[in-house]
This record gives structure tokens, sequence and C-alpha cells, in this order.
């Protein structure tokens, strides 16, 4: 097996959050707790609207006495005014800096050795001016990095990885019923709880508030959650996404994103229970079987 990056030059953007108040001004709004963040450790987090729907996830790392956020770079813009919003009085200041960050993922055979990073989800360390960390989500998914762009190749492949097209990391990435943005999580619609956030490490449940988090919360410690975003894998032609999933004739879910013969559904779980090889699920002219990650609790 071998060593692999590939440079997510269209897909990811980077955001730059600096300022004496950068710490304080985003533990406030985001869902993970930022106190956590430093030199050594990366963090997975998300907005959200106040009713608690999802509206942006991305990755935080530090880098010098600036914070990096690893975002959609469709979304950066947007991402950036409703941070602004908050800003008020807050010492910190916001820009755009994709044109000289670029994001790369490693995996494959041992990438985060390579990298000399721990198992530790999260772990994170300097690199050829940059930052790599393991993804703070789940390990299998390896590494992610934030290097300066002119020199993101050379050091990828000085370190022994091989340059890979970015289907082959969603490939993995959708065999281990990862989500990726907004992709399979809906703006002002989908709920983090539904998404995998809470074992994807995503939220804090010790931290103060955040916007969305009284919702958040309820949901958990009532136990409302009665969908779940999961892996299938997919027989016959790969549904659209927004393709309705059904039971019989009653509709069990929607899909999302698909590549290769795998792909994410959102689904009800009550019909999750009564699906079965005389009634499966399908999508079009798909059928589709389920599969539970072992990271994720149901």
């Amino acid at each position: 097996m071998e060593r692999h990056f590939t440079l997510l030059s269209g897909e990811r953007g980077v955001l730059q959050i600096e300022g004496a108040d950068r710490r304080e001004f985003l533990q406030g709004l985001v869902t993970n707790d930022v106190a956590k963040l430093g030199s050594d450790r990366a963090l997975y987090a998300a907005l959200l609207t106040a009713q608690g729907r999802y509206l942006h996830d991305f990755f935080l790392a530090e880098h010098g006495e600036t914070f990096l956020l690893d975002v959609e770079a469709a979304r950066l813009a947007d991402l950036a005014r409703r941070l602004t919003t908050y800003k008020l009085r807050s010492r910190v200041s916001l820009k755009p800096v994709s044109e000289y960050w670029a994001v790369a993922v490693a995996f494959g055979a041992e990438p985060l050795s390579a990298l000399e990073l721990s198992s530790e989800p999260g772990a994170a360390a300097k690199i050829a001016g940059g930052v790599a960390f393991v993804d703070p989500r789940l390990v299998a998914l390896g590494a992610r990095l934030i290097l300066p762009r002119a020199t993101a190749a050379a050091v990828m492949e000085a370190r022994g990885f091989l340059p890979a097209e970015p289907d082959a990391y969603d490939r993995l990435r959708l065999s281990l019923g990862v989500p990726d943005g907004s992709r399979d999580l809906l703006p002002e619609r989908a709920l983090l709880l539904e998404s995998g956030f809470d074992e994807l490490n995503g939220i804090d449940w010790n931290k103060g508030c955040y916007i969305g988090q009284e919702l958040t919360a309820r949901t958990k410690y009532r136990g409302l959650v009665k969908k779940r975003l999961l892996p299938v894998a997919v027989e016959g032609p790969l549904p659209q996404p927004g393709a309705i999933v059904f039971w019989g004739d009653e509709e069990a879910g929607e899909m999302r994103s698909s590549r290769g013969g795998n792909g994410l559904a959102l689904l009800r779980l009550d019909a999750l229970e009564r699906a079965s090889k005389e009634t499966p699920l399908r999508a079009g002219e798909a059928r589709l079987s389920v599969t539970i990650p072992a990271w994720a609790k149901l």
C-alpha cells in the first residue's frame, strides 16, 4: 500500500483570524472548545443557527499568533461574513488567505508516522512553514495540512507521498461514513447529532454557551435523534444528491454525496430497523445496503 497526498485547491480555502481577542471571539460562537486549540492540537467545529441548525463546519489550527480555518472554498466568503457580524468591539480581524495557503490531505500507508504525528485525533505539529494535524474527526482519515501554496506539493513528495486525485480521498471518506460539509449537511436544515458530530469530535459538551448550544444539548439529552447520516453501498446507478430513499412505498430518507458504489444517506432510524433482504432500501433504480460505522453510536 502506498502513501498518498491530495491538494484540495478547488475544494478547500483558508480563513485567517488574528488579534488579541481571537480565542474568546470564537469560543462564544462555535461548537468546540477553542481553549483547547494550540500549536500541538487542532480542532473540528461548526457554526450553527440560533435554532441549532448547521451553517458551516471547519478545521481550526494555530499558526503563530493566528488561527487558520480550513473551510469550504466556495462558502468561505459566507462564513467570513457571518463571523464578522459578531465581531462588534472584539480585537480580531478576519482575512481570506487562500492565495497563500493550500490545504492537503495525507492518507494511505502510515501517513502519520511520515509526518511525525502521534495517532491522537487532532495532534498537530509545525511543518515546512505550515501546520500538519491528525484529522480530528477520525484517525483513519489520515492527516490534514495547511502549507504555503508555492511549496505544498514539493513538501509532500519529499516526505514520500505520491500525488492522488481528489476522488481517491473521497472514496476513503465515503467508505468511513464521514460527511463533507454542505455536500452532505444541508445549511440551515441539518442537525449535528444526525450527522455524527458527537462521535466525530465536533462538539464539546463541557464548554460554555455558543450559538445553537441549547437546542443541540436538548436534542442529545432528550434522545430526540430520529435520523442518521450513514454510509450505503449502492448497487445500480448512483442516485443524485437529494434523491428520495424508499423502504417499499414509504419514504425512508434522502441521498447525499456518492462515488464509485459508495454513498451517504440521511435515513430514518425506524425505517432502517425494518429494512430487510425482502424489502431493501432503494433510491431510483439502485438498491442500498447500509453499514453502521464502527465509530457511530446509534
